[in-house]
C-alpha cells in the first residue's frame, strides 16, 4: 500500500509539472528575440519510488519524463511538433521559420505546414486553427511583385505594418488606405509568396484586447500597372536579345560572301590591266572583268579597253599552261631519276647479301 500511495503521489506530481511546462510565455521584446529557456521543474524524491518505475508510468501514459535521460519509449513522430523530448519544456518559437526561411521538422512530407506564432516589435501575429481551409487567392498577375493586405485593424500604422513584413524582403512602398487595407510592393517577386504565408494570421497591437487593436489580415495578389509595365520591359528587352542571338548565330554558320565588285570606269580598267599582270592578284582581276562583261559595261567607246584586257588574260593564261606542262614534265624526269636511284640501291644490296652467303 505503502509503494502504491508513493507512486501515486509521483503520478500526480507529474502531471503538474507537465501542465506547468505548457503554460504560455510572456511575449518576446523584439522582432525574433526568445524568451530564455527555464531550467526544468526539480522533482521532489519519494521514498519507496525508483526511476525505473517512474519512467515506465510516464511512457505509458504517453508523458516524457522531466529531469531524466532514460530512453523514450514512445515514437517520434507521435510527440507534439515543437516538443524538445530532452527538455520537457516547449522549445522556443522561430519567426524566421513561418516565413520559410528555416523548415520546421515534421513527420513526413504530407504532413501540413503548422503556422506558429510571430512575435515583432510593436505586435503579435496568431495562426489560424489548422482545421480551417487555407485562404483562398486569386489569379497571380504576371510579374506580380505587390501584394493586397485586408482586415488590418484600424490602430495599425504604417510603422507596424513595415515591421511585419520587412521579414519577408525589402519594401519598395506601401500604400495604405482608411479602410483597414493597404498595398505593399516588394523589390522582387518571390517576396511576395513569403507575404502570402502571413495570410489568415490574427494580428495583435501590443498586449491590447481592444477590438480596433485587433484584426485577422489577408494577403493576396494585387493588379499593379507598374508591375505589368516592368514585366512587359523585361520581356521586350529578352526577345530582343534572343532575336540579337539568333541573328549573330545565323552569321556564324553563314558563308562569307564575296568581296563587291566596283563598277566600270576608265580609272578602274586601267588599274585592272595591271593587276592582271601581277600572278598573285590575277585570279580576283579576272573575276571583275568577267563580271563587267556580264553586267553590259562594254560598249563602242571602251572595246579597245575590254580588247586590250581580254588580250592580256589570254596571254597569262597561255603562260600558265606553259608553265604547268614544264612542271608536269620536270616532275617526270624527276620520277625517272629516282627510280634508277631506287633501282641501282636495290641491285647493291643483293649483291652484298649474296657475297655474304
Amino acid at each position: 500500500d505503502g509503494d502504491t500511495t508513493g507512486f501515486l503521489n509521483l503520478t500526480h506530481l507529474s502531471l503538474m509539472s507537465f501542465s506547468l511546462s505548457l503554460s504560455p510565455r510572456p511575449a518576446a521584446d523584439a522582432v525574433g528575440s526568445v524568451v530564455p529557456e527555464q531550467p526544468p521543474l526539480s522533482l521532489p524524491s519519494i521514498p519507496g519510488s525508483e526511476p525505473g518505475a517512474w519512467a515506465t508510468a510516464m511512457n505509458n501514459l504517453g508523458i516524457v519524463p522531466m529531469g531524466l535521460s532514460t530512453q523514450q519509449l514512445i515514437s517520434e513522430p507521435l510527440c507534439l511538433q515543437r516538443f524538445d523530448p530532452a527538455l520537457g519544456l516547449l522549445t522556443p518559437l522561430n519567426p524566421l521559420m513561418g516565413l520559410g526561411l528555416v523548415h520546421s521538422p515534421g513527420p513526413g512530407p504530407d504532413v501540413p505546414v503548422v503556422k506558429e506564432i510571430i512575435h515583432c516589435k510593436n505586435c503579435t501575429l496568431f495562426p489560424q486553427n489548422p482545421n480551417l481551409p487555407p485562404p483562398s487567392t486569386r489569379e497571380r498577375p504576371p510579374g506580380c511583385r505587390t501584394v493586397f493586405v485586408g482586415g488590418l485593424p484600424e490602430n495599425a500604422t504604417e510603422e507596424v505594418i513595415r515591421e511585419v513584413f520587412d521579414q519577408c524582403g525589402e519594401i519598395m512602398a506601401i500604400r495604405k488606405s482608411k479602410k483597414n487595407f493597404c498595398h505593399i510592393r516588394f523589390t522582387e517577386e518571390f517576396m511576395v509568396d513569403k507575404a502570402l504565408y502571413l495570410s489568415g494570421y490574427r494580428m495583435r497591437i501590443g498586449s491590447s484586447t481592444d477590438k480596433k487593436d485587433s484584426g485577422k489580415i489577408h494577403v493576396d495578389f494585387a493588379q499593379a500597372r507598374d508591375d505589368l509595365y516592368e514585366w512587359e520591359c523585361k520581356q521586350r528587352l529578352w526577345a530582343r536579345e534572343e532575336r540579337h542571338r539568333q541573328r549573330v548565330q545565323e552569321q556564324l554558320l553563314r558563308p562569307p560572301s564575296p568581296p563587291p565588285i566596283v563598277h566600270y570606269s576608265e580609272h578602274e580598267a586601267s588599274v585592272l590591266a595591271e593587276r592582271l599582270k601581277d600572278d598573285h592578284k590575277f585570279s580576283d582581276a579576272t573575276a571583275v572583268l568577267f563580271t563587267w562583261i556580264e553586267r553590259g559595261e562594254v560598249n563602242r567607246r571602251n572595246a579597245n579597253h575590254f580588247y586590250s584586257m581580254i588580250q592580256s588574260t589570254n596571254s597569262h593564261v597561255r603562260q600558265l599552261i606553259t608553265e604547268k606542262t614544264q612542271s608536269e614534265e620536270e616532275l617526270e624526269r624527276a620520277k625517272e631519276t629516282f627510280k634508277n636511284a631506287l633501282l641501282s640501291i636495290l641491285n647493291q644490296c643483293k649483291g652484298l647479301m649474296f657475297t655474304y652467303l
